[in-house]
C-alpha cells in the first residue's frame, strides 16, 4: 500500500462545485456581512468576494479588517440544510471503500458542516476524524505547518500521506512536504502525482496510474 493516511478535502472534492451548497453559504454570508457591518447587500457581496480571493476565506479578512469573531460568523454561514440538496452517492461509498488506509477530512469549513454534508451523501462511517478551520487556528489552507501538524496527529508521516483536494495551491503545500497529491479537476495538470475528474475515479487511478 503506498500510503498510510489520506488527507481529504471536502468541499468540491467529494460533490460537484455546482451542487448548491456553495450559493446557499454565499447567500448566507452575504447577509451575515451586511448585518454585521451595516453595509448594502451589494458592497457586503463585492467584500466577501474580495477577502476570499484575498486571503483564501471571506472570514480571514473580516477578522483582519474588521476584528470579526470567528464562531458567530462561522455558526451562521454553516446553518444550511445540505439534505435538501445532497443525497447518498453510492458510487462514492464504493470508492471510498476501495480506497485503503485511515481517511480524514480536512477543510476550510466547521466540524458540523462536514459532519452534515458526510451524512447527506452516505459516507460519514470512512471517516476516522474531522480537522476543520478550528484546527487550523482560523488560518485557511494552505498551510505547510498546518498540514504538518495534521499529520502529525494522526502519527504519519508526510511520506505516507496521499492529500486529495481540488485547489493546486493547497496540493503545492502537501507536496512541499513529502506528501503524494490528488488533484480533482476537469481539467489535466501534469503537476501532481494523480490526476482525475472526480472522486469516485480514485481506485483506478491508484491502480493503473503511475504517479510522475
Amino acid at each position: 500500500m503506498p500510503f498510510d493516511l489520506a488527507v481529504i478535502d471536502l468541499d468540491n472534492t467529494l460533490y460537484a462545485a455546482d451542487s448548491g451548497v456553495f450559493a446557499r453559504m454565499d447567500e448566507r454570508m452575504t447577509a451575515f456581512i451586511s448585518a454585521e457591518l451595516g453595509i448594502g447587500r451589494e458592497a457586503a457581496n463585492r467584500m466577501r468576494v474580495e477577502y476570499w480571493r484575498r486571503y483564501g476565506t471571506t472570514l480571514r479578512g473580516l477578522m483582519l479588517h474588521h476584528g470579526m469573531e470567528p464562531e458567530a460568523f462561522l455558526r451562521d454561514v454553516h446553518d444550511i440544510d445540505v439534505h435538501e440538496i445532497l443525497g447518498e452517492d453510492p458510487e462514492l461509498d464504493a470508492a471510498l471503500s476501495r480506497l485503503p488506509g485511515r481517511k480524514v477530512i480536512h477543510t476550510n469549513g466547521i466540524r458540523e458542516h462536514a459532519e452534515r454534508i458526510l451524512r447527506a451523501l452516505g459516507i460519514a462511517r470512512h471517516f476516522g476524524r474531522i480537522y476543520d478551520i478550528r484546527f487550523d487556528d482560523y488560518m485557511p489552507k494552505p498551510s505547510a505547518e498546518t498540514l504538518k501538524r495534521l499529520i502529525e496527529a494522526e502519527g504519519a508521516t508526510p511520506a505516507r500521506t496521499l492529500v486529495v483536494d481540488d485547489m493546486p495551491d493547497n496540493l503545492r503545500v502537501a507536496r512541499s512536504i513529502g506528501c503524494r497529491t490528488v488533484l480533482i479537476h476537469h481539467e489535466p495538470d501534469g503537476r501532481w502525482d494523480y490526476h482525475i475528474p472526480r472522486f469516485h475515479d480514485l481506485p483506478d487511478a491508484l491502480i493503473y496510474h503511475t504517479p510522475s
